[in-house]
């Protein structure tokens, strides 16, 4: 089915920011393919025919070819990625294991490299401008005494510098990568964690929302003028001390 629909690829969007982000693009007349571990059988997204589910560890080659596949049968192409889906748990450096580096890497590295790749080669094919969006993490480049998590920031910090790489090696093509480093933000993964330690971390003592980075992305999906940017959306956190 060919649709006058753009078409958006959301990995991690069973819940959380990836489910906003997705639920989002729904509202604003985007087709949406949506992915995670176990997306068909539990998520927070909205009914619509405008929406795809694909399951899959995003950390697979195999889960990549499967997306891109479901986007062009279902909708006829590829407009735009957000790479959505990581991992991230804050520990002291020393702490961290050997599992759980290959566990970051895994989903937060590998995750990126094959879905990318796919997207660029398919909007390639296609001679059509498109849009990469990656969620990275304010404290990659902004990091907070208060917030021990150095090693997963290895794996942000690769996204923030990659996507300025691609943001050049693809400009005359049309092809624009970003990414949003959000501060912390109101999911299932800081849940156990007080709220007023969380507001501590903010200059404008706010959580941050699904919806604060959905609109980010939003924005820079749709602003045809910008690539190679890291937009912070962290409540001013990045800009110093407080």
């Amino acid at each position: 089915m060919t649709s006058q629909r753009k078409t958006v690829i959301v990995t991690g969007a069973s819940q959380g920011i990836g489910a906003g982000i997705a639920n989002l693009f729904l509202e604003r007349g985007y087709n949406v393919v949506a992915n995670s571990r176990n997306v068909s059988r539990k998520n927070e997204l909205q009914r619509s025919d405008h929406l795809a589910l694909v399951d899959g560890d995003i950390a697979l080659p195999a889960t990549a070819e499967k997306i891109v596949r479901t986007a062009l049968d279902r909708f006829g192409a590829i407009d735009a990625l957000v790479n959505n889906a990581g991992i991230f748990f804050a520990k002291p450096f020393t702490d961290y294991t050997a599992e759980d580096f290959r566990a970051l890497s895994s989903t937060n590295l590998e995750g990126f490299l094959h879905i990318t790749q796919a997207v660029i080669k398919q909007l390639l094919a296609q001679r059509s401008a498109g849009s990469v969006v990656s969620i990275t993490a304010s404290i990659a480049d902004h990091p907070l005494a208060a917030l021990s998590a150095s090693v997963p920031m290895i794996t942000k910090g690769g996204l923030n510098a990659i996507t300025r790489s691609l943001a050049l090696e693809y400009a005359k093509q049309g092809i624009r990568v970003n990414a949003v480093a959000p501060g912390l933000v109101a999911t299932p993964l800081l849940a156990s964690v007080p709220e007023d330690f969380l507001r501590s971390l903010s200059p404008m003592g706010r959580i941050g929302t699904a919806k604060d980075i959905a609109e980010a992305v939003f924005y820079l999906t749709e602003a045809g003028q910008v690539t190679g940017e890291v937009l912070n959306v962290d409540g001013g956190s990045h800009v110093g001390k407080w």
